[in-house]
């Protein structure tokens, strides 16, 4: 009989006397332990097993959990009979930063002191136990939510100290999810003031320790050396292009097949494919995101499921005030194409506003890219990499992303469409100036805006919702080159009876142009000077049947005006 497939379980204690579903991943423990790293950080996107992975180390090594062999049985660890010795040997200090989401530091801060005031709670025993001396004592009872940053940055370190002395064995430390609270520090402007807290902690808790016998922090994303890490130069790094722990996160081919067969599913296999598989790890390739396999065990039906599980909102806003580039780039992703980059695993999160590389880096760190070619120039050293859309999940939910980007002016979009293909330049303008009046801002609000730059990321998100709303009808393109340059955004019709159509963009500049007017003539003179209509016709579109308009923009003021039937 199927087992009870249980949501939402993290903690290994529970899922495995409650008996609900479980893959076994239990050999991540040996291939950890012979690995003998002194700490190891692993990136994984977010509901990949990270929790529950921290969680089974916990519940192996922790003397707490001494003499229950019993959850291990079964499972192919405890077919080591060195392992079996191994369990409840060593005191854990084990802690998450998941719930550390606040908007401000102070807030952050206080979280995080709250965790470790609570940590601190859950070995209040050691108070009475013989093992501190007076000094210990003392900070001990000092920390608190309201704690200095003294006491804050040394608590682990010391805590490590009085478990060493009471049990004779160096502690084994555990930290989940390390970079929640610096992603959200990046979104809500407080980046700087956390990054030198959470420094000084990993550097007494991770560097200077000399109670630590080994520790694992895992995360999303391995944020810069230079931000928080600039004093571990012991890292291990595991992230999604490394070998090591391939299949310890996420269910493999296989795990998915027997667990579909296990259900009586094994006929939506293929379909579950499409939605749901498309990880890589290292070389392996063919991952599954666990969230979504379980969610469609449960409910047996396809949904998307992973992505639904976060508001995206870092990954919206890095994508729709991106560049223009950054924009052209998801174009051809949406299109099912690969984009080709260089890729640093360090995320520096100052730079993921203007740097593309950062961009394309973190988002492959997340899950929402994968890694479907790889290539090292021997000569250089240079390594390019190939990525596309993880799967048909996430594929939905750049969709809706992009969608959501006009949502507040969705009837004024949708019109300013349907003008187009009506070819009905009047009502175009007066649907276009209610959009980018009301949209035009959030397409640029980097620390560093530029009146010339706001157009071209306005107009490229403007591309991305066209290719979504537009994609059956026409084949739409932008910045390609075509005649003697490279047109802004060309619609190629796809069934006969419709209309080409060229769009360019221009800024009106104050040297040159007197008005918006003339900043249209200009635009439509380049459409034909530069005769970015050659590509339409070689497609077999007749001269009469394409359409020209120039976009004229000076601050959220815009005015099209349409060069007539060429």
């Amino acid at each position: 009989m199927a087992r009870t497939v249980g949501i939402g379980y993290q903690d290994f204690e529970r899922t495995i006397t409650d008996g609900v579903f479980y893959v076994d991943k239990t050999m991540f423990i040996k291939e950890w332990w012979e690995n003998k790293d002194a700490v190891t950080l692993i990136t994984r996107p977010r509901r990949f097993g990270k929790t529950l992975t921290m969680s089974m180390v916990e519940k192996f090594f922790s003397v707490e959990y001494a003499g229950r062999g019993d959850l291990f049985e079964g499972l192919a660890i405890w077919e080591e009979e060195t392992y079996q010795e191994l369990q409840g040997t060593y005191p854990v200090i084990s802690l998450s930063f998941a719930n550390v989401k606040e908007t401000s530091y102070a807030m952050a801060r206080k979280k995080i002191c709250q965790i470790l005031t609570d940590l601190y709670a859950d070995h209040e025993f050691l108070l009475d136990s013989g093992a501190l001396r007076g000094a210990d004592k003392d900070f001990f009872r000092q920390v608190s939510a309201d704690m200095d940053d003294m006491y804050a940055t040394l608590s682990v370190h010391q805590l490590s100290r009085a478990l060493r002395s009471y049990h004779g064995k160096n502690v084994i430390i555990l930290l989940d999810e390390y970079d929640t609270p610096m992603q959200e520090a990046y979104v809500n402007g407080y980046w700087e003031e956390l990054a030198d807290l959470i420094r000084n902690l990993f550097n007494a808790t991770f560097k200077t320790n000399p109670y630590m016998e080994r520790a694992i922090m895992t995360g999303i994303t391995r944020v810069g050396k230079e931000s928080i890490f600039s004093d571990l130069n012991h890292l291990e790094v595991v992230t999604t292009t490394s070998e090591k722990y391939e299949d310890s996160f996420g269910f493999t081919q296989q795990e998915v097949s027997d667990a579909l067969k296990e259900y009586g599913l094994s006929q939506k296999e293929a379909a579950v494919r499409r939605w749901y598989d498309g990880f890589t790890f290292g070389k392996r390739k063919d991952i599954y995101n666990p969230w979504s396999i379980i969610n469609f065990l449960e409910k047996k039906r396809l949904s998307a499921y992973w992505v639904n599980t976060s508001g995206n909102r870092l990954i919206g806003k890095l994508i729709r005030e991106g560049s223009g580039e950054i924009k052209i780039k998801m174009e051809e992703l949406m299109r099912g194409r690969a984009i080709h980059e260089q890729i640093d695993e360090q995320i520096v999160f100052s730079q993921l506003e203007e740097d593309g590389a950062a961009i394309w880096s973190f988002l492959l760190a997340s899950g929402y890219l994968k890694v479907a070619r790889y290539r090292m120039d021997e000569e250089t050293g240079e390594e390019t990499y190939d990525l596309e859309i993880t799967d048909l999940e996430v594929e939905l939910m750049f969709r809706k992303m992009i969608r959501g980007w006009f949502d507040c002016t969705q009837k004024e979009y949708d019109g300013f469409i349907q003008a187009l293909l009506q070819g009905d330049v009047e009502a175009m303008n007066a649907y276009m100036s209610e959009v980018s009046e009301t949209v035009f801002s959030s397409f640029d609000t980097g620390k560093r805006p530029s009146h010339r730059a706001k157009p071209e990321r306005f107009y490229h998100g403007l591309v991305l919702g066209l290719l979504l709303d537009l994609n059956d009808r026409y084949v739409i393109t932008s910045n390609r080159e075509s005649g003697l340059g490279r047109y802004d955004v060309q619609l190629e019709p796809r069934q006969e009876g419709d209309d080409g159509i060229l769009l360019e963009f221009k800024v009106r500049d104050p040297k040159k142009e007197a008005t918006l007017e003339e900043t249209v003539q200009n635009a439509l003179r380049q459409i034909r000077e530069k005769d970015y209509a050659a590509g339409l016709r070689q497609k077999g579109i007749d001269e009469e049947r394409i359409r020209s308009y120039g976009f004229a923009f000076e601050g959220k003021k815009v005015l099209i005006g349409q060069e007539g039937t060429a």
